[in-house]
């Protein structure tokens, strides 16, 4: 179901400003003939961003489609891009482009190791950025699929396309130190699972994808940072440090949009997550939460309220940082 938007002008934009790729302290993986590779192949001042987004999405490379998710985003803050809301662009089959490796598999199938091995840590940091790659790729759906939305919405979603494209560079970069390269490892298909089953509805994609699955993210990250540190990796602990901060901003920008679609559809909010989430299957929400996160990502105290029932407690802590458990393991949730 496919609800009227209103201008761009009720919906401010998040805060557009990336974070330089010096900022962590970690070196990128997209180098400059991948970049230049990319900026060749997605030429966004040639045609419409949401055009250019669907062409990025189509690119296997994860090192190409990266720098293209970054360079469409400058473009279009500079000027040189400009997305086209009306435009209804047909689905190409294969979506999304994707490498040969990794080897995707059931969930179940990848197993929990320690961190405290060298050979644990690369698991680990492999799952997050599968898990990045696979965020790219759903903003990146996002800014083409769906038409009629206001400007900002298309500007939201490239921006965040390009930190997950940042994120999955710092990844890549870090798990390049431990020896080993994006596909070595296997992984699992659950967050382009869902953004096949909401591939229909720009409110059940608000709702499931950024105010769920990454929402998730919120709560896990804390816990696997400080086992990061606790084995001693400083440098991944810090990547995750970026990861988190704007992950909140992603989170914020889901629920904005969210709220805005349901504002047009004369919707209440909390009855259609709950509805969207029965009808979509999504997973369902155990505590602990990360309440300091999900607060400054735009989740009102009411829904607050809720996760602290299912937590448990008597009240929202207002700096509490632990994490859902099934979240921890990257092979299992966003």
């Amino acid at each position: 179901m496919m609800f009227a938007a209103s201008s761009a002008s009720s919906v401010p934009l998040v805060s557009t400003g990336l974070v330089p790729a010096q900022s962590s302290g970690a070196p990128s993986a997209v180098h400059d003939g991948a970049s230049a590779a990319g900026e060749a192949q997605f030429d966004a001042s040639a045609q419409c961003a949401r055009t250019a987004a669907l062409a990025a999405l189509r690119e296997a490379d994860p090192v190409i489609k990266a720098a293209a998710a970054s360079t469409l985003y400058t473009d279009v803050l500079e000027g040189r891009a400009t997305c086209s809301a009306h435009l209804e662009l047909a689905e190409p089959a294969g979506l999304p482009g994707r490498p040969a490796r990794p080897e995707l598999v059931d969930p179940r199938q990848l197993k929990r190791r320690s961190m405290q091995s060298p050979q644990g840590r690369a698991v680990l940091l492999h799952a997050l950025a599968h898990i990045e790659f696979n965020a790219i790729n759903l903003a990146l759906d996002a800014v083409w699929r769906f038409a009629g939305m206001p400007a900002a919405f298309y500007v939201d979603w490239l921006k965040v396309a390009a930190e997950e494209a940042y994120h999955f560079s710092l990844l890549s970069a870090r798990l390049a130190e431990y020896g080993h390269a994006y596909g070595d490892f296997p992984a699992h298909d659950g967050l382009w699972d869902m953004c096949e089953r909401t591939r229909g509805d720009v409110l059940a994609r608000m709702a499931l994808v950024p105010r769920t699955l990454e929402a998730r993210g919120l709560d896990a990250s804390p816990p696997i940072r400080a086992r990061l540190q606790q084995a001693g990796d400083q440098a991944s602990a810090v990547i995750l440090d970026v990861i988190l901060r704007d992950e909140i901003g992603h989170v914020l920008i889901g629920n904005r949009w969210f709220r805005h679609v349901c504002e047009g559809g004369a919707l209440d909010p909390h009855e259609t997550y709950a509805r969207l989430a029965d009808q979509y299957h999504a997973p369902k929400l155990r505590g602990p939460f990360n309440f300091e996160a999900r607060r400054e990502a735009g989740f009102d105290e009411a829904e607050l309220a809720a996760l602290t029932a299912l937590a448990g407690l008597e009240a929202s802590p207002a700096t509490s940082t632990e994490a859902v458990a099934p979240a921890e393991r990257p092979g299992t949730e966003r």
